[in-house]
């Protein structure tokens, strides 16, 4: 992976992480570091995390090293300090205060290496009534007000998985901390504890709704603006044959181009009057409703109309633009997303696949100058979710 004469790609190269295993965006943030070349040793505790997949398929542990360590152990401890000591970053997802519970919080990593960015990933952050409770995306979205804006307007909010919340909010943020971070050690030669929080971030990024809501521009309450599906000319729409087209013209230009190819005749006025939306959405409705998704990706297909099908999971990876970009990869059979962004000079690839629990345990050893790691125990039980982020 990344030991001595071996070639990394990647604009972190040469950057060290130390991941101290959790779930959720803890591991996502880690492995974007990871496709960016950091050298990325994940410590792994005996039995597992308790996440039901498969290893194997545990995408988000690509392109990095494990080893197995029980931090509950004075030598376990001692040994996650070693690897910390040769370390830029640590990324951590427990609880507030499991890691100093653990001899491996802020004060010792610190003492140990003064530069070290110290990373923690958690829902509530590391301060506030809420922050030992327990908690997983869908309760950290819903008080920042940010849940309460997906749905229609008389129906519950509808859940966006958890990208949202955990990795948008939570594991990009902490990303753009490590690096921010990562970039005054650099200059200052001293490091800090960045506290990422999914209840911070999710709320920096409605930074947009919050300045329209004070212009009057946003209408506290779902489905009734202009980007929350309030808007018949910003949503989806069902097809003959049960797929749905994702719709989005707001500018005069393509509504216009959107309106002609859809043959909506003089309905399309409609869009000046929010007193006619409901009239608008009707017509595009009941028009959609006529084809299958594939004649009318065919339709639109070279236009400005702002139309696009909605696919899956599984359909994405074939779709033409996509599958032209190598926006998605198959690597040891699984198909994923390829890393993101990219870079002109630094290019970043999936270097390896999920890392199997303490399956690097020597190779890591010998490549950080860390003899003492001890070798992978057997799994024993899953420990509770204490010692998670959630």
């Amino acid at each position: 992976m990344a030991g001595p004469g071996k070639r990394v790609h990647g604009p972190l190269a040469g950057v060290r992480v130390v991941e101290l295993a959790g779930i959720g965006p803890g591991p996502f943030a880690a492995m974007l570091l990871a496709d960016l070349g950091a050298d990325v040793v994940r410590v792994d505790r005996p039995g597992g995390s308790g996440l039901a997949i498969d290893p194997a398929f545990d995408v988000t542990n690509r392109n990095k090293r494990s080893v197995i360590l029980d931090l509950k152990t004075a030598d376990g401890a001692a040994r996650a300090l070693d690897l910390v000591e040769r370390a830029d970053v640590l990324v951590e997802g427990y609880r507030p205060g499991v890691a100093e519970r653990l001899g491996v919080g802020p004060g010792p990593c610190h003492a140990r290496n003064p530069a070290l960015v110290y990373a923690r990933m958690t829902g509530w952050g590391q301060d506030g009534p809420l922050a030992r409770r327990a908690g997983h995306d869908i309760a950290y979205i819903a008080i920042t007000g940010t849940l309460g804006m997906f749905g229609g307007p008389d129906e519950p909010p509808v859940v966006p998985a958890n990208l949202f919340g955990d990795y948008a909010g939570g594991a990009l943020y902490l990303v753009v901390g490590v690096l921010a971070a990562l970039h005054h050690a650099r200059v200052h030669g001293e490091g800090q504890v960045v506290d990422a929080a999914i209840v911070d971030g999710t709320a920096h990024l409605s930074a947009m709704i919050h300045g329209m809501l004070a212009a009057g521009a946003w209408q506290d309450r779902r489905g009734a603006n202009l980007l929350d599906g309030g808007c018949p000319f910003y949503g989806t729409y069902a097809t003959s044959d049960g797929g749905h087209m994702a719709v989005g013209p707001l500018e005069q230009r393509f509504y216009d181009e959107f309106a002609a190819l859809l043959g909506l005749g003089e309905v399309a006025d409609a869009r000046k009057d929010p007193g006619r939306w409901g009239e608008l959405r009707a017509a595009v409705a009941a028009r959609f409703k006529e084809r299958t998704r594939a004649e009318w990706t065919a339709l639109f297909e070279g236009s400005d109309a702002c139309v696009a099908p909605v696919l899956s999971l599984r359909e994405a990876p074939a779709h033409p633009h996509l599958a032209a970009r190598g926006t998605f990869t198959d690597h040891g059979g699984i198909v994923q997303p390829a890393p993101a962004p990219r870079f002109s000079r630094t290019p970043t690839e999936v270097r390896g696949g999920p890392a199997r629990p303490g399956a690097h345990t020597a190779e890591v050893a010998g490549d950080w100058d860390v003899p003492g790691l001890a070798p992978a125990t057997p799994p024993a039980p899953p420990e509770d979710q204490e010692t998670t982020y959630r």
